[in-house]
């Protein structure tokens, strides 16, 4: 005979978990204590929300699922945010959950939650499990709704009657065969050869680079589709990395917080290619508007993303590694040199922005610098609001990674994410940047890194501001600024990094930031380098 609780852990060694991140709770003991008994190493977080998140990065440094356990009611609920922000980029995450006892659900008893419907908008699918015997065939297929077509978070809710009950024996599947869910891969050949040929016409084409070029894997198939086409990449946020910021086909990031550049060579296209890419409102302000100039060949393996923010002429349903492959196989350079001479030429017209300064830390100039001095595959995850900005316009991501929360927009994403990151890729440097605000949302993490002696570095931009909502205030509301000065409340940042026993140090210039930033990355332990930021820096 083997219980529930036995038969989850089987599930998750067979496909091959090696981390769990949670925080253990009465409705989900039965799983944790034969968790004590296998080589699966758990990371205990200081808060659920930040289970999450770990899971999140280690899943997008891996490549694999992150897996985050919690038990029911708030630690069920707590989950939420960060099951959200694994669902709007796309990030392939198993979420346990134990809940009350089964007979009593419906009963609103302690610690009870209906995290399956809580979770319903923000889940690929979701389990509420009513007999140990389906574990095995739930398991199996959560994994592959989770990994295959447009990755995504799955949520496993399990009674805790259901972890002790007993069955006879356990048998995990050789493969789940899910009625109704046969995600497409190959893109259709005529759409294709449509796309082949509208490119041959265009004058002005350009390719817009998404997440979801990230999310396949497919960098090398988008670098040889742009060097074979000779089409400049524009990219969403999402889609920093794929092209190396010193790439000659590379023109930045679009959007409202984005380059001059590539903004204009967006809106001056007769052409946009979207490769895996969603049409965000802060990505294209006007999408119909660009879609009326120019012909808009769009290709994602999500059919509902296709046409949803924005006509697509030509649309291409597949996975996108597999579909920029046969473009890049067949596509001709027929872009034209006044075409590349004037998008090129306006990215050398607006060149990055900011000056070192000697009273405070220019933190643009401060990113510059950093990049310059991390390894080509070090793993850049920044927080949400203007740290973003200002990591996303200036770090030259080169072999590694850029992990940020850009749909549901996360604040508090950057120190727990990074913590994954690290434990997926040890040997890979991993450093985290974020605002005195978003921090303090994530800062009881600093638990979870040093117990776990992960060697993550820590760059805080405290600018007592929550920076970004007041520059909304500045520029919409009269510079009524209400909610957003963080001035006489910030703790001392180096003496809270000291008393969990983590090296810090304060910058009050760029120089000083640069030689600290030299020492931090030379650490082998975790470090915490935290910058004085002028309050009136802009985010671009």
């Amino acid at each position: 005979m083997i219980s529930g609780a036995e038969i989850m852990v089987k599930c998750l060694q067979n496909e091959g978990v090696s981390y769990l991140f949670g925080y253990p709770g009465a409705a989900i003991c039965p799983f944790y204590d034969y968790i004590t008994k296998t080589d699966i190493k758990h990371v205990l977080v200081r808060q659920e929300q930040n289970a999450a998140h770990m899971a999140n990065g280690y899943a997008r440094a891996s490549g694999k699922p992150g897996v985050c356990v919690a038990t029911s009611g708030p630690g069920a609920t707590n989950l939420i945010t960060g099951i959200a922000t694994a669902y709007m980029d796309s990030i392939p995450l198993i979420a346990i959950t134990g809940q009350v006892n089964s007979w009593l659900l419906g009963r609103d008893v302690f610690q009870e939650a209906d995290i399956t419907g809580a979770c319903q908008p923000f889940t690929k699918h979701s389990y509420l499990v009513k007999d140990a015997a389906s574990l095995p065939r739930i398991f199996k297929e959560a994994f592959h709704i989770a990994t295959t077509g447009r990755p995504g978070p799955v949520l496993i809710d399990v009674p805790t009657d259901i972890q002790l009950q007993e069955v006879e024996s356990f048998n995990y599947p050789a493969k789940a065969d899910i009625i109704g869910y046969k995600p497409r891969t190959q893109g259709h050949p005529m759409q294709i050869k449509k796309a082949l040929q509208a490119i041959k016409e265009a004058e002005r084409p350009v390719i817009c680079c998404g997440g979801g070029v990230v999310s396949a894997g497919a960098r090398e198939e988008m670098i040889a589709f742009a060097r074979n086409s000779g089409i400049p990449v524009a990219a969403t946020m999402m889609g920093i990395g794929v092209m190396p910021m010193d790439s000659p086909y590379y023109l930045g990031m679009i959007g409202s917080h984005g380059r001059t550049s590539a903004n204009k060579a967006m809106s001056e296209a007769d052409l946009v290619i979207l490769c895996g890419a969603r049409v965000g409102d802060r990505a294209v302000a006007a999408p119909e508007s660009l879609a009326e100039k120019a012909k808009i060949i769009h290709i994602d393996i999500d059919p509902a993303e296709i046409g949803k923010n924005m006509t697509a002429h030509i649309p291409i349903v597949g996975d996108i590694r597999l579909v920029l492959s046969d473009l890049a196989a067949k596509v001709e350079n027929t872009v034209s040199q006044e075409w590349i001479d004037r998008v090129f030429g306006l990215k050398a017209k607006y060149p990055p922005r900011g000056e070192a300064r000697e009273d405070c830390v220019e933190p643009r100039v401060f990113i510059r610098d950093l990049s310059a001095m991390m390894k080509d595959d070090a793993i850049l995850v920044a927080d949400v609001g203007q740290n973003q900005i200002w990591a996303a316009r200036n770090f030259n991501v080169k072999e590694g990674r850029f992990l940020t929360s850009g749909g549901l927009g996360t604040m508090g994403y950057s120190v727990p994410a990074a913590i994954g990151a690290k434990i997926a890729k040890p040997h890979r440097q991993v450093a985290a940047v974020c605002g005195d605000g978003s921090f303090q949302m994530c800062m009881c993490e600093l638990g979870t890194l040093i117990q776990n002696d992960v060697d993550v570095k820590i760059i805080v931009m405290e600018n007592q501001r929550l920076g970004m909502v007041r520059e909304f205030q500045d520029k919409l509301y009269g510079c009524r600024h209400i909610g957003t000065i963080l001035e006489n409340g910030n703790p001392d940042f180096v003496k809270l990094a000291e008393s969990y026993g983590i090296e810090a140090a304060r910058a009050e210039n760029n120089a000083q930031a640069k030689e600290l930033a030299q020492h931090m990355l030379q650490s082998n332990r975790a470090f915490i380098l935290v910058c004085n930021v002028d309050p009136e820096t802009p985010s671009i």
